[in-house]
C-alpha cells in the first residue's frame, strides 16, 4: 500500500488559527460566527469542515445539492466536526455559454481560493455536472487540505413509448433522425418530456457518470459513490458516511497528495476505458495531474487504457443506462474485475485509508448483460485511443467504443469548415459538395478558438447522407465531445487551429488517412507544403476585450496538457495568511 502513516491526534488545526485563542482577532473571528446560533464549545479545537457546495438552480444536475449538504453535516456532527457550508462558482453544462469547459478553470481558482483563505481543516466536494468534479478535485489538489468527493448521482432512466431515452445521447440521435425524414417534430417534442424525469446528472455514461467515476477510481470518493442514483436514499447514506468519512481524514491529515498518486491515475485511465467512459475525462484528468504534480501525459491514455476491454453496457457505446449500472452492482464491479485481470493497482490508497482492493474485492455482478464477462465485451479495445502524425502533433483522441468499426481505417476527401458557424451556414445546404467517403475538418474550436473548447465536435452530418441511412462518418476537429454522443469522431487535436496548428490549413480537397490501429491521422501533402501554408496563416481569432475571457485566451493552453491556466499549475498548499485586521 502507498506509504501513509496517520498522525497523532489529538493535535492543533489550521482552523485554531483562526479560533483557538484569546486575542482581539480570535474573539472576532468567533463572535461573528456565533451569529448563527453556533455554541461556544463547537470552537474548542475540533475539525472544522467547509462543504463546498454547487448547488444551483442554474446547474440542473446538481439542483438536488441542497438536500445531500444537509446529510454530509449530520455526518460531520455526529463524528464531531463542525460542518460550514459555502457556495462556489456552479458550470451548469446545459445552459452555460459559450461553453462550460471556459469556466470550469475559474471555478477551480473559485475552491483553492475559498479552501485557502477560510478556517477550514477538510473540505467535502459536492459536484455532479460534468465541469463541477474536476474543478472541484483541481482546487482541491491545489491546496492539499483533506477531502473527499460526494457526486450528486445520475438521473432515473428515461423512458419513451417502450424503449429508453438517454441524456444527450437520445437527443443527438433524434435530432438526425428529423434531418433524415425518420422522425416528426411532434414526436421529438413529446420525447423531451422524457428525457429528463428526475433530480440528477445525465444517465448516461456521459462525462457527469464518467467523472463521479474517475473520482471514485482515483481513490478520492468512498467506494460505490458513483452510480447511485441522484434521488436514492442510499445516495444520502452516501452523503452521510461522507460527512463521518472527512472528520477522521483530517485527524489522520490524509490528504489529496497522498491519494492522487501515479498508480491512482493509471487506475482511473484503466477504468475509463472498462466503462466506456467520456472523452472528456481525458482533460480533466491531465489538468488535474498537473496540479499535483504527477507527470500523466496523452500517452499514457494510450499506453493504459488500450488494451482494456469495455465491458460497461450503458449508452453511449452500449444499450443501458445508469441507473441499470447501480443494480447490477456499480463501479466496485469493475474495478474487481480489472484486479482480477492484473489490471489494477490494488494497493492504491482510497479516501477510506486502506487500499482499493480491499473495498471491491468481495463485491458481485447482479447482471452480466450490464457488466458483462470481458469475453463478451463490447469492445475488447476500449480506452482512448491518441493520434499522431503531421496533422496532430500533439496528439488527437478518439473513442473506439462509440466509433464504426469500418471507419477506423480509412482516407477521404476533407470537408472544411472554418468555424462552427461556417458549418452551420454550409451543412444543411444541399448543394454541399459531400459524400459518406468524405471526413468533415471543424477549425477554431479549441480551448483558444471558441473560446473554451466547446462540444461540438460531434457535428451532425449532412442531410443528404442521412437521407441515404448513413449514420456515421469520420469528423475532426480541436473540439470536445459530450459523453453523451457517439460516432468517429476525431477531437482535441493539438495544437488548435486558433494557434497556428496544422488543423488551421486544411482545405476542401485535401486527402487525409485515419489508421486507428497505427494510431496515425495525416494530411497527405507534402512537408514543404505544408511548412509553406503555416508560414502564411495568420491568426483568426481576436484577443477577448477584458474580463475572464481575456484572461483565459491569455493563459489556457493546449487540450494535450489539460486546457489549464499556465499559473495555476502544481501544488500551492493551504498556508494560514496574515491577518485581515
Amino acid at each position: 500500500m502507498n506509504a501513509f502513516t496517520p498522525k497523532p491526534w489529538p493535535r492543533k488545526l489550521r482552523s485554531q488559527e483562526w479560533f483557538g485563542g484569546t486575542t482581539r482577532d480570535h474573539i472576532y473571528h468567533r463572535s461573528w460566527m456565533k451569529n448563527q446560533g453556533l455554541p461556544a464549545d463547537l470552537f474548542d479545537g475540533r475539525p472544522v469542515i467547509g462543504i463546498c457546495n454547487t448547488w444551483s438552480q442554474l446547474t440542473p444536475c446538481n439542483a438536488h445539492l441542497r438536500d445531500l449538504a444537509e446529510r454530509v453535516k449530520h455526518g460531520i456532527y455526529e463524528a464531531g466536526g463542525l460542518p460550514l457550508e459555502f457556495p462556489v462558482f456552479s458550470p451548469g453544462e446545459s445552459s452555460l455559454r459559450p461553453t462550460a469547459m471556459m469556466y470550469r478553470n475559474m471555478t477551480a481558482m473559485d475552491v483553492e481560493e475559498a479552501l485557502r483563505a477560510n478556517p477550514l481543516d477538510g473540505v467535502v466536494l459536492l459536484a455532479g455536472c460534468d465541469k463541477t468534479t474536476p474543478a472541484l478535485l483541481m482546487g482541491a489538489a491545489s491546496t492539499d487540505l483533506p477531502s473527499i468527493v460526494v457526486s450528486g448521482g445520475p438521473m432515473l432512466n428515461g423512458w419513451f413509448r417502450g424503449e429508453r431515452v438517454g441524456s444527450g445521447t437520445a437527443l443527438w440521435q433524434m435530432s438526425e433522425a428529423i434531418k433524415a425524414g425518420d422522425m416528426s417534430n411532434e414526436d421529438f417534442l413529446e420525447a423531451e418530456q422524457a428525457m429528463s424525469r428526475s433530480p440528477g446528472s445525465c444517465n448516461t455514461m456521459g462525462t457527469a457518470s464518467t467523472m463521479a467515476s474517475m473520482a471514485e477510481a482515483l481513490g478520492m470518493a468512498l467506494s460505490g459513490n458513483a452510480a447511485i442514483p441522484g434521488v436514492d436514499s442510499r445516495r444520502r447514506v452516501m452523503a452521510h458516511l461522507s460527512g463521518r468519512r472527512i472528520v477522521d481524514m483530517v485527524k489522520d491529515e490524509l490528504k489529496p497528495s497522498d491519494i492522487l498518486t501515479r498508480e491512482a491515475f493509471e487506475n482511473a485511465i484503466r477504468v475509463n476505458g472498462a466503462i466506456g467512459g467520456s472523452t472528456n475525462a481525458v482533460v480533466h484528468l491531465l489538468a488535474l495531474a498537473g496540479r499535483i504534480g504527477v507527470d500523466l501525459t496523452l500517452d499514457d491514455w494510450d499506453r493504459h487504457g488500450r488494451d482494456i476491454p469495455t465491458i460497461v453496457n450503458l449508452m453511449p457505446s452500449g444499450k443501458y443506462l445508469m441507473e441499470e449500472f447501480f443494480y447490477a452492482g456499480g463501479l466496485p464491479v469493475v474495478i474487481r474485475m480489472l484486479g482480477e485481470g492484473g489490471k489494477l493497482h490494488k494497493d492504491a490508497l482510497t479516501v477510506s485509508g486502506g487500499p482499493i482492493w480491499d473495498e471491491v474485492k468481495d463485491v458481485k455482478n447482479w447482471n452480466e448483460d450490464v457488466i458483462r464477462p470481458v469475453e463478451k465485451a463490447l469492445t475488447q479495445q476500449g480506452g482512448i485511443a491518441v493520434l499522431r502524425g503531421n496533422l496532430a502533433p500533439k496528439g488527437a483522441v478518439l473513442k473506439p467504443s462509440a466509433a464504426s468499426p469500418h471507419l477506423m481505417h480509412h482516407r477521404g476527401r476533407a470537408v472544411v469548415f472554418e468555424d462552427i458557424d461556417d458549418y452551420k451556414a454550409k451543412i444543411n445546404d444541399e448543394t454541399l459538395e459531400v459524400d459518406e467517403t468524405c471526413i468533415l475538418v471543424l477549425k477554431n474550436c479549441g480551448p483558444k478558438g471558441y473560446p473554451g473548447m466547446a462540444e461540438v465536435g460531434n457535428m451532425g452530418l449532412p442531410p443528404k447522407v442521412l437521407k441515404k441511412g448513413i449514420t456515421d462518418m469520420i469528423r475532426i476537429s480541436d473540439a470536445r465531445m459530450s459523453g453523451t454522443a457517439y460516432g468517429t469522431v476525431i477531437l482535441h487535436t493539438s495544437p488548435e487551429a486558433a494557434v497556428g496548428g496544422p488543423l488551421a490549413v486544411v482545405r476542401n480537397g485535401d486527402m487525409i488517412e485515419l489508421d486507428v490501429p497505427s494510431r496515425r491521422l495525416h494530411l497527405d501533402i507534402t512537408d514543404a507544403e505544408l511548412e509553406r501554408r503555416l508560414a502564411e496563416w495568420k491568426p483568426a481569432i481576436d484577443r477577448p476585450k477584458s474580463g475572464y475571457a481575456q484572461l483565459f485566451h491569455d493563459h489556457v493552453q493546449g487540450a494535450d496538457t489539460g486546457a489549464d491556466f499556465d499559473f495555476l499549475k502544481g501544488c500551492r498548499g493551504h498556508p494560514v495568511a496574515r491577518e485581515s485586521h
